[in-house]
């Protein structure tokens, strides 16, 4: 299968991903980063001034350790340690006078009196006389300063200064910050990357299955989706493709069914059209007159009852199909099925059977559905058997059940198709007439009643119908009684139920 184009629309998997999840990813690094470097160049700011400030109070510490020797000692001392300062490489080392002026360095050379020294304006009013100040210079070097007060009375020098160039730790902090920004960016390329393929893993598949599921809506069902993987997605195409199945058979099965009513229509119609012909040029024939009313008559009933099955699809489709519920005598419905079609059994040569109890229980029903639920279980047995076959139909009542048994000796129906029969269109023999809605009708009508109907049948050997309805409560006297099975065979010698009010029934 080609892999379909991605197109990063304004509202595609990937620019959602891009804006949301990796967007807010690649802030979070970059605050982590800007946070990480704010914290190393604070602690080496810190460190710098630390180191420092301990350079200067040796240096105090040194040259105030004999201040009471004299003042021409302490300022030869000062002067003589501050130009002799050893580390001087490293570390500027100046003395300011009481003016606030540099006066000695250990380099050698004065700075610029327009030279701002915060450090020691707060150093002046510090309660522990000394102070630290990272700025730059007048010549755009950035150094840490420290200076200490010398409190020593009739000293020209008022406090020590010193001056380190931060070149390198800041040279330092850029390498630490240039290394933290490259590891953000090499984390943020592989989650891009690897991110990427993630999508374009889930988008490639769901785009091939929204081009499939366009031409499966467009009633294409020749191709089905590749599966590629053994995940939710290959799970979803396995869905889709017996979807398509389904849709597949479905569709087969209601062009079928449009061809099987097309033609279950036409019979009887031109049935009609003919004898109405016939009627019409030979009125003075009494017999071919009512030979022909007879047939006109059936048809018309026989066309009745077709379109009335299909309206009642129709509500049951919409959930439109009511119920009129009442309490009602099963066996007054059943007898009446079987009268119905004892002639027409007869005319086909089929033996029908009619095994009747003497009484059942009340049933909670409407009983002009389940009546034809009985035509058209009954007529089924009848269409779908030969001259010679037999059908029986059978009523007993069991564990509180009214069981309804309608049997036949016809053809029967495939270990392959018996699981289809009651499934809507399906018809399992096309050379018999049916529209393939009548079963799963009967079926939703009598799940609606609380019951069930259920098929057995073998190729050849015959079906059998079995219809199950919940029977009407009992007087607790009569409920060992309602439980035994009575045989159809025999006219029970049991009292008769005493009735009960539907209304109670709920």
């Amino acid at each position: 299968m080609t892999r379909p184009e991605i197109r990063y629309s304004k509202h595609s998997i990937t620019r959602h991903w891009l804006r949301n999840s990796f967007g807010v990813i690649v802030a979070i690094l970059l605050l982590i980063a800007l946070l990480m470097v704010f914290v190393v160049r604070n602690y080496y700011y810190n460190t710098a001034k630390e180191y420092v400030t301990s350079k200067m109070n040796i240096v105090t510490a040194a040259v105030q350790s004999n201040s009471d020797s004299g003042k021409a000692n302490l300022n030869s001392r000062i002067r003589t340690y501050v130009e002799s300062y050893e580390d001087k490489e490293r570390i500027e080392l100046m003395a300011i006078n009481n003016d606030g002026e540099v006066e000695v360095t250990s380099s050698g050379f004065l700075p610029s009196n327009d030279e701002l020294m915060l450090d020691f304006e707060e150093a002046k009013t510090s309660s522990q006389g000394i102070s630290s100040q990272i700025y730059e210079l007048s010549t755009g070097e950035k150094v840490v300063a420290v200076t200490a007060v010398i409190n020593a009375k009739g000293c020209q020098y008022s406090a020590l200064r010193m001056l380190s160039s931060m070149k390198k730790i800041d040279n330092q902090i850029l390498l630490i910050s240039i290394t933290t920004l490259m590891i953000c960016l090499a984390i943020m390329l592989l989650i891009f990357f690897s991110g990427m393929y993630f999508i374009r893993s889930i988008v490639y598949p769901i785009r091939s299955i929204g081009n499939m599921t366009q031409k499966f809506a467009k009633g294409d069902f020749t191709d089905r989706i590749k599966k590629e993987s053994e995940d939710e997605l290959g799970d979803l195409c396995d869905s889709i493709n017996n979807m398509a199945d389904e849709l597949s058979n479905t569709e087969q099965m209601k062009n079928e069914f449009i061809s099987s009513v097309s033609h279950e229509l036409r019979t009887p119609l031109t049935a009609i059209k003919g004898w109405t012909e016939t009627v019409t040029s030979m009125y003075e024939d009494r017999e071919t007159f009512k030979k022909g009313m007879r047939v006109i008559t059936s048809e018309t009933e026989r066309l009745s009852q077709m379109v009335e099955e299909l309206l009642d699809f129709s509500r049951i489709q919409d959930n439109r199909l009511t119920l009129i519920m009442d309490t009602i005598d099963i066996l007054a419905e059943l007898g009446e099925t079987v009268l119905i079609y004892q002639e027409r059994a007869r005319a086909l040569g089929i033996k029908l059977d009619y095994y009747e109890p003497e009484m059942l229980s009340f049933v909670y029903g409407d009983k002009n559905r389940l009546r034809q639920v009985f035509i058209n279980i009954v007529d089924n047995a009848i269409k779908y058997s030969d001259k010679g076959d037999t059908v029986s139909v059978e009523a007993y009542e069991e564990h509180g059940e009214i069981c309804i048994s309608i049997s036949d000796t016809g053809m029967g129906i495939s270990a392959e198709d018996l699981p289809k029969v009651k499934t809507k269109f399906f018809k399992a023999n096309h050379t018999r007439r049916g529209s393939g809605i009548g079963l799963a009708v009967a079926d939703e009508i009598i799940q609606r009643h609380g019951g069930t109907l259920t098929i057995n049948s073998e190729q050849g050997v015959g079906t059998t119908v079995l219809i199950t309805l919940p029977c009407m409560k009992k007087n607790d006297t009569n409920s060992d009684e309602s439980n035994d099975t009575t045989d159809v065979r025999l006219i029970s010698s049991e009292p008769e139920p005493e009735r009960i009010n539907p209304e109670n029934e709920q």
